[in-house]
């Protein structure tokens, strides 16, 4: 498993961790059943306090992207395709934003981003 940690970044550092293990399990990355390093491992590969790591791993147990087991550690849960696309929709919603966003600033109407969106959407089939 593979993580990059910006200290530059304004996402706080559990939240980078957490963000960047539910990419990789989306993307296959980690399978279902997949152990994950365990807290201290990864706290002492990373450089990152354990505390830290605990938080994503919390996190992430509440959001059902991965399960631990007493004594045995954490591992990938089943995917559950429904709490996939809702994240991949939240995704789509933030990029939406930054366009009409963009599009009020310069006064760029409606009817011309749509055109472009299916412009740009047909072009992908």
């Amino acid at each position: 498993m593979k993580l990059i940690i910006s200290n530059s970044s304004n996402v706080p550092i559990y939240e980078q961790i957490k963000n960047q293990i539910i990419d990789q399990i989306l993307k296959d990355d980690l399978k279902e059943d997949e152990a994950l390093p365990s807290i201290r491992t990864l706290s002492a590969d990373i450089k990152i306090s354990v505390m830290t790591i605990k938080k994503a791993y919390d996190e992430l147990e509440k959001e059902g992207y991965i399960i631990t087991r007493q004594g045995k550690g954490s591992f990938v849960a089943p995917k559950n395709l429904e709490l996939a696309k809702e994240e991949k929709k939240k995704e789509i919603e933030e990029h939406i934003n930054k366009i009409v966003s963009i599009s009020k600033i310069y006064n760029i109407d409606e009817k011309e981003v749509l055109d472009l969106f299916k412009y740009m959407f047909e072009g992908e089939s």
